[in-house]
This record gives structure tokens, sequence and C-alpha cells, in this order.
């Protein structure tokens, strides 16, 4: 299942636009805000898929019966453009087991690679587990977090996160993740540029976020 918030027409439209405005984006701050916000927003959506069960609460006249979460997700963020947008699922999943990734690309004349470096993550056996990348491109970061992720457990889904996507990368992950998984990503663009850049994306998160790197 792939879904795509700008679908439906919504207040997440404007955080969208302001992500994309070159001008606007310049605002280091407000861009972090507004990746922030879109990550609450697919919390959200994901939460739909999740299990519940009913609690009895006691109010001050009397008890109600609500469904709420059987068990927390575990979140896990790609380093470091994910750290405002894992935030935003934060502020719903406030109780989760949380994990990190350290993973870039390495570019050569013919081929991109990810490089993954660093990670931390909980026990995954039998849990939902939430990836939150905000770009999602050629999906290669994606798949080889899954696979890095495999040695603390097996989890019975994976719930993908990502601010934009390109076509290229959810047809590579549907040929190369093995596990039950959706993809959740506020824009599908329209392709990958020559060099596996999202169009029209909004450039780099990571430097728009945090300033550009070395």
């Amino acid at each position: 299942m792939t879904f795509i918030l700008n679908e439906v027409d919504s207040i997440a439209n404007n955080m969208l636009k302001e992500l994309r405005d070159k001008s606007i984006q310049q605002d280091r701050m407000r861009f972090r805000q507004n990746v922030e916000r879109l990550g609450s927003i697919l919390a959200y959506e994901v939460s739909k898929k999740l299990s519940y069960h009913e609690e009895q609460v006691e109010t001050p006249l009397g008890f109600s019966a609500i469904n709420v979460l059987r068990h927390q997700p575990v979140l896990i963020t790609v380093l470091r453009a994910g750290l405002p947008f894992f935030q935003g699922f934060q502020y719903f999943f406030d109780q989760a087991d949380n994990g990190f990734i350290g993973a870039y690309r390495k570019e050569s004349e013919t081929n991109i690679a990810i490089n993954l470096e660093y990670l931390a993550a909980p026990d995954l056996a039998g849990k939902h587990l939430i990836l939150i990348d905000p770009m999602l491109a050629t999906g290669k970061s994606v798949v080889k977090s899954v696979e890095a992720l495999l040695t603390h457990g097996t989890p019975a889904y994976v719930h993908i996160a990502a601010l934009v996507a390109a076509p290229e990368g959810i047809e590579y992950i549907k040929s190369k993740l093995h596990l039950p998984y959706s993809v959740y990503t506020c824009a599908l663009d329209e392709k990958l540029n020559t060099q596996s850049y999202i169009v029209p994306g909004l450039g780099d998160a990571g430097d728009l976020c945090y300033g550009e790197k070395l």
C-alpha cells in the first residue's frame, strides 16, 4: 500500500508548498517546523493501521469505554534530515522505543551506493517498525536500512514514511523488500533526474534543516 497525503486537499498542502518554495525554505526554522508538522500528520495516518484494544476510563461522572493503542511502534530515523521529521512522529508516539541510522549516498560515475556507518536500535522482533526517511529517491537507503535492522529481529510490519517520494524508489522497494510494508508520503513526485535526485522535489533536506555540509 502507498498512502499519498496530497491526493486529498488539506492544510498539509500549505506546509508542503512552503517546503518546496525556494525562497521560503531559506528560513531554516520554518523549514524544520514544517517538516515536524508533516511528520505529525503522517504519524496520525500510520496510527490508523495499528492494533487497538478497549479500555475503561473513569470520568468525574461515570465510566467510558475507548479503544486505545495496544502496543507502541518502534521509531527508526535516518540521520540527519530525519531528525525534525522524526520529532513529528514522537509527538504522537511519545512512549515508543527509538532507533537511529547513519546512512549516506556515495556517488560514482556509474552507480549510487548507500553507505551505512551507524545503527542503534532496540529489539524489533514482532513489532511494527516506522522507518522515517524524508527523501525516498532511489529507495536504496530504505532497503539497506531494513536489511541492517533485521539483525535486531524481524518486525511484523514496516511503515515507511517520507516527505516526498519518486516512482522509481517505490518500485525499487517493491522489488527488493520481502516483508509486509506500506509507504506513507506527503507527495509522489514526477521522477528522478540523471543524478538520482527527486524532481521537482525540494532540494537537500538535510542542508535546508541544518546548513550545507563539506
